[in-house]
Order: C-alpha cells, then sequence, then structure tokens
C-alpha cells in the first residue's frame, strides 16, 4: 500500500504567547477549515480532526468539522483523529461519518479511542469505572454496524438493535475504522486480534517508545489468523516543517510550550516544556517531527524502517502557531517531504519484494 502523510488538528485555543491574544472559536474553525484545504491542494493524504469537550478547544464536534471540509476539498482523506468512542453512540457515529463519506464521494475514515481526556465521560453520564468495557462494548457495535444492516444487537451499555436499519451507508459500503492506542499493552494487543489497523500516538519520547507495543500487535494479529504485515500502523506524533531547522523550532517552540501547558489534560496545570528540553525532543532519535523538510525526510523513513508503518500524521501547529506560519509549513510538507518519502519508501518495498 502508498505510504500516506497527512496533518491533524485538536482546534485548541490558545493565547498567543507574545501578546497574550486569544483566538475566537470563530477563528480557530475557519482556520481549520483552510488548514484542510491548503493540505488538500499541497497533495497531503489525510486530514485529522479529534476530538475534545472543554471550552479551549473548538473540536467538540469533529463531524461537522469535517463535512465542512469535505465540501472544500476533493482528494484528501478526511479522519477523526480520534473518536472518543466510550462516551459515544456508535450508531450516530455512524450515521455521521457515513454522511461525511458520501459528502466526500468516499474520503471518511474514523480513529476510534478510548480517550486520553476523560471530560466526555461525566459530561454524557458515563463512569469512568467502566473506561475499558465501555470502549470494548462500543467498538463490537460499531464494527457491526459497518459489516451488516439490518441488525440484532445488545449489550450492557445502550438499549439493544432489534432488526435495526442503520443509515445512510457509506459512499462505497464501508468506512475504514482505525484503533487509536497510546501505548497500552493491551490496547495493541486486542486491537491486534481484531485485525484492525492501529494509530499509535507518540507524545514526547525516543521515537523507539512504540517498538514493544508494535511487537505485540503484530503477535496478536498473526494468532487470531491475520496477515500481521499487511495491517497498517499509523504514527500520530506532533511536529512542524520549516524552511531550515532552526526556523522550524523557533517557530514551533513558544506555541508548543504554551499549548502543553494551558490545552494539557489540567488547564494550567500542564507539562512545562523548557526550550532544552524541547530541542532535544527535536533530535534525530526522539519522536518530535520538527525540523526543515530534508529533516523530517530523514525521521519519516527511520519511522518506517522501525516500525514498518504506512501512515504518519502530524498534529502541526499546536498551541495555535500562526496561521500563515501554518500554512506555509503544509505546503513544504506537502510539496517538499511527502513526494520524497513516498518514493523512497516505494523503493525499499520492491527492493524487499
Amino acid at each position: 500500500m502508498p505510504f500516506e502523510i497527512g496533518i491533524m488538528t485538536f482546534g485548541e485555543l490558545t493565547e498567543d504567547p507574545a501578546t497574550g491574544a486569544l483566538p475566537s472559536p470563530r477563528q480557530r474553525v475557519r482556520e481549520t477549515i483552510e488548514q484542510a484545504q491548503v493540505a488538500d491542494r499541497a497533495g497531503l493524504d489525510v486530514f485529522g480532526v479529534g476530538e475534545h469537550h472543554r471550552s479551549d478547544f473548538v473540536g467538540s464536534a469533529p463531524a461537522i468539522l469535517l463535512a465542512a471540509a469535505a465540501e472544500k476539498t476533493e482528494n484528501i482523506k478526511l479522519t477523526s483523529s480520534v473518536t472518543v468512542l466510550s462516551s459515544e453512540d456508535p450508531v450516530r457515529v455512524w450515521e455521521q461519518f457515513a454522511t461525511i463519506d458520501l459528502l466526500s464521494a468516499g474520503r471518511a475514515e474514523i480513529i476510534a479511542g478510548r480517550g486520553s481526556y476523560t471530560e466526555s465521560f461525566p459530561l454524557f453520564g458515563y463512569d469512568l469505572k467502566d473506561y475499558a468495557d465501555l470502549f470494548r462494548e462500543k467498538l463490537d457495535l460499531l464494527l457491526k454496524i459497518r459489516d451488516q444492516n439490518p441488525l440484532t444487537w445488545s449489550g450492557r451499555f445502550r438499549a439493544p438493535l432489534v432488526d435495526a436499519d442503520v443509515a445512510p451507508r457509506a459512499d462505497g459500503g464501508t468506512i475504514p475504522i482505525w484503533v487509536g492506542v497510546g501505548g497500552s499493552p493491551a490496547s495493541a494487543i486486542s486491537t491486534g486480534l481484531l485485525g484492525l489497523p492501529m494509530a499509535l500516538a507518540l507524545l514526547l519520547g525516543p521515537m523507539t517508545f512504540h517498538e514493544e507495543t508494535v511487537q505485540l500487535y503484530r503477535a496478536a494479529a498473526a494468532k487470531a489468523g491475520h496477515d500481521a504485515d499487511a495491517l497498517p500502523i499509523s504514527m500520530n506524533s506532533h511536529g512542524f516543517v520549516g524552511r531550515t531547522s532552526q526556523g522550524a523550532r523557533d517557530t514551533m517552540y513558544p506555541s508548543f510550550a504554551r499549548g502543553m501547558m494551558e490545552n494539557n489534560h489540567q488547564r494550567g496545570v500542564g507539562l512545562r516544556l523548557p526550550r532544552a528540553a524541547f530541542d532535544a525532543q527535536s533530535s534525530p532519535a526522539a519522536g518530535l517531527l520538527v525540523g526543515s523538510p530534508q529533516e523530517l525526510i530523514d525521521k519519516l523513513l527511520t519511522y518506517h524502517e522501525l516500525y514498518g508503518i504506512t501512515r504518519v500524521i502530524i498534529q502541526m501547529g499546536f498551541g495555535g502557531v500562526p496561521q500563515k506560519e501554518h500554512l506555509e509549513a503544509i505546503e513544504l510538507l506537502g510539496t517538499e517531504v511527502a513526494p520524497v518519502v513516498r518514493r523512497e519508501v516505494a523503493l525499499r518495498e520492491k527492493s524487499v519484494a
């Protein structure tokens, strides 16, 4: 399968580190759609919007933002990154993303996750003690909705379905469903047993952070009779690309550091990231995808070599990088980084075959 490169956003609302100004929700949602348009024109493969339910994010309804993006783009795949499935109704998730699929002529995807931010659980009346069971049951239902219609189903956390007609159906009959995994061995194993694509999240740490995760995933997939080597794996990480290495770091750091503090799990009690620590996380062996086009090319090829991944989605502009610089980075990623990485990966795989 061809190697894919994309971008994602959570639509965070973060104070400008220089001026203290806070973007309005209207500004941020319009910027989000513009980012999708530029990514599409630049030739990127995937655009994702993540889900959060707090006033410092505008991504509480990713499906609506992706539907708007569907009308402004032509080729790019449109995915959630992630859908917090544990606190969602799988019937409604399917209906929304099938509608996006119809609007976009078959470009919708879902990345289903348990939710590292947990504000949606009390908001929608779920108990965190059911965290794992909610996800297992709701993923089971979502997969059954995708694969059969009408559907009869019963579980613990929602009313049963009896010959339920869940509509609309997807444009091409199906929608790719990935599972977001943050590093939990149990999550990787369960995803492998189901034979589903895995979207790994790497926030900070070494590039090798997920080696065991991928090994467990592939071993579980093989044990269940799936072709483990053929299953897609995505690496989702923060990053930024600039004309020069120093320029990329200087542009990304102030906003990223502010975002890590203001938009982290506990607002205002986030992770303090000194510049030296950020620079260390930007080094060749560390996970952040920040630097010049050549640096990103080298790092993406290293990720491919380490894990055999088929996709990378970069969370660009976290913490509110100014839109002008953000769009320039998207252009660079699509026009200077992606073509080289795709070509080199294709040559690698051809030589192995």
